[in-house]
């Protein structure tokens, strides 16, 4: 089977280099890459032994599955020029066109063309991403596998309903940028407190990291891990209470409200 990639910009880089160097399940031989310039295609197909193509019609021509890695305003000029190239090859279409629905992107292909719609985040670069995948109704069980696995060569995928996709690219694309943002943030209150930042921030991503698998191995909710930190009269309950006082998690519902408005309206622009 080969697979075909249009675009090869830092997402595609992360899937593809996932899928031959990471897991290396798959043979650089069977995947087919395009871009705009071309040249990110060659460079990306030199280090993964993958194939530059010269077009995204000679792409579609030689895949049976396609991904499409374009950003999501290039979509509406980019797949008309393409409609008979996909009717002749008719491959399984993969979008992660950030807020583009299964519904809008139908609009482009045959009526039954299978379509996954896929978010992975960037942590894809290191085999850690978390990636969400909802499918429209002509794609088979196999095909919806088939998608799954290429995305678990670079971390975990959920199957999230469509109806809360946008509420995904918050939870698993958009809250990656917060987590930074606190880390970086902790790091220079240690810098202005006296600590190199250098080790502050590694101290801090391996306590986020701990943290998380906290949450994730015990099984308890977020609450009752802070209360077992908080002694009474101690310092943790002085620093959590600074943060409720600054409306930190009102802050956080702000940010992400602001990005799912954002999302569905890139979804309703036409």
């Amino acid at each position: 089977m080969n697979f075909g990639f249009i675009g090869a910009g830092n997402m595609v880089g992360a899937i593809v280099k996932g899928m031959t160097l990471g897991a290396g399940a798959y043979e650089g031989k069977n995947i087919f890459l395009s871009s705009k310039s071309v040249a990110s295609a060659k460079t990306l197909a030199k280090e993964c032994g993958a194939i530059a193509c010269q077009s995204s019609k000679e792409v579609i021509a030689n895949s049976d599955v396609v991904l499409l890695g374009v950003k999501p305003n290039v979509l509406s000029s980019l797949l008309p020029e393409l409609e008979w190239d996909f009717k002749e090859k008719n491959p399984l279409i993969v979008s992660i066109a950030a807020g583009k629905t299964l519904e809008y992107l139908a609009g482009f292909f045959p009526q039954g063309t299978p379509i996954v719609r896929v978010m992975p985040n960037i942590n894809a670069k290191i085999g850690a991403s978390t990636t969400g995948l909802c499918v429209n109704s002509f794609v088979s069980p196999e095909q919806k596998q088939l998608v799954k696995e290429i995305f678990e060569t670079i971390g975990t995928v959920a199957e999230i309903e469509e109806s809360q996709f946008s509420i995904f690219s918050v939870i698993g694309g958009a809250s990656v940028a917060f987590a930074y943002l606190y880390m970086d943030a902790l790091a220079h209150a240690a810098l202005k407190a006296g600590m190199p930042k250098k080790q502050a921030l590694q101290l801090t991503a391996e306590t986020v990291l701990g943290s998380a698998k906290m949450v994730l191995e015990s099984g308890e909710a977020p609450w009752p891990l802070i209360d077992q930190v908080c002694s009474p009269g101690g310092t943790t309950i002085e620093g959590v209470t600074a943060l409720q006082g600054g409306g930190f998690e009102s802050i956080l519902v702000k940010a992400f409200d602001a990005v799912l408005a954002k999302d569905k309206a890139i979804g309703e622009k036409k």
